[in-house]
């Protein structure tokens, strides 16, 4: 594979932007990356793994001559640093994110994007409960999805060579409007978040479990709770106060679902719960078939193989 960007600029380097950096590095698909981030320490320590060719004190520096800017933030710190960057932006060059929430990034980011540059949100669909500088790897991407919100004015040239990059760093790259991609995430993500966070804080109220026994005896069920509970606390809540909407009809319908499920367990209607369960178990079934999980079990047990 080719050069596709001559210069790309990460703004924040975390778990994403660390993960497309080694992705390009591996497949050489950038001349150069130059990398920032807020963080004086996130900026030495991306220095000592050198997983930028260069890293920079500023956005402003760092988006200087790029063919693509890639937001690689919070959400809710998206509007100031598009402010910051919009008159430093390169005649031409494109300006992409990897934010959770598609519509509330269009709104803080676009007014800020000079005409001569083209705006094309993304969300690649891939992630750990870890972050930082040290946490990225080269093949976080390959086979999971990104995401990308083109509009009617969107440059079909850049659309397809961003996408071009997201495929030779190993993803499947689908398009969606913004308000549709908020509302697949609140189902596929946000509200899963929510409930896992709420999950793991009711198991810490819960005086009569002791922490020993929390952590001794977590079954599968709840150790992926606390897997997703460890996420990342900062880029969570934007996403909840930035797709608070979608989240909050489909927290409604879950609500819902859960009245129901219990008045099943409470009166014994035992086939109600069967049939509940045996249509939730293909959906599992699905998505292994969809390559996007393994049907291995784990059991917590690292690979002895």
């Amino acid at each position: 594979m080719s050069v596709i960007y001559d210069r790309v600029a990460l703004i924040g380097l975390g778990l994403i932007a660390g993960s497309m950096a080694h992705a390009m590095r591996r497949g050489k698909l950038a001349g150069e990356i130059v990398g920032t981030s807020r963080s004086a320490e996130t900026r030495e320590t991306a220095r000592e793994i050198g997983f930028c060719d260069r890293v920079v004190d500023t956005a402003e520096e760092a988006v200087a001559d790029a063919d693509l800017t890639v937001l690689a933030i919070p959400v809710g710190a998206m509007g100031s640093v598009a402010r910051k960057i919009g008159p430093r932006l390169k005649h031409g060059a494109t300006v992409t994110d990897v934010g959770s929430v598609k519509r509330h990034v269009i709104e803080q980011v676009a007014p800020f994007m000079p005409k001569h540059v083209n705006f094309i949100p993304g969300h690649p669909l891939a992630g750990t409960e870890h972050s930082g500088p040290r946490s990225g790897f080269a093949a976080l991407f390959e086979n999971r999805w990104c995401l990308l919100v083109p509009d009617e004015a969107t440059d079909c040239e850049a659309l397809g060579r961003l996408r071009t990059l997201w495929e030779a760093m190993g993803a499947n790259v689908d398009e969606m409007d913004a308000e549709h991609h908020d509302l697949v995430l609140a189902v596929t993500s946000h509200a899963p978040h929510l409930i896992a966070y709420t999950m793991v804080g009711v198991a810490d109220d819960l005086k009569r479990v002791t922490d020993t026994e929390v952590v001794n005896y977590s079954a599968a069920g709840f150790r992926d709770f606390t897997r997703i509970a460890a996420s990342d606390p900062t880029m969570w809540r934007d996403v909840f106060l930035a797709n608070r909407s979608a989240t909050l009809e489909i927290l409604g319908r879950f609500t819902e679902e859960l009245f129901a499920l219990q008045r099943a367990i409470r009166t014994g209607d035992g086939d109600r719960l069967f049939d509940y369960f045996t249509r939730t178990r293909a959906i599992r079934r699905g998505i292994i078939e969809a390559g996007q999980d393994t049907g291995a079990p784990d059991f917590g047990r690292a690979d002895t193989n």
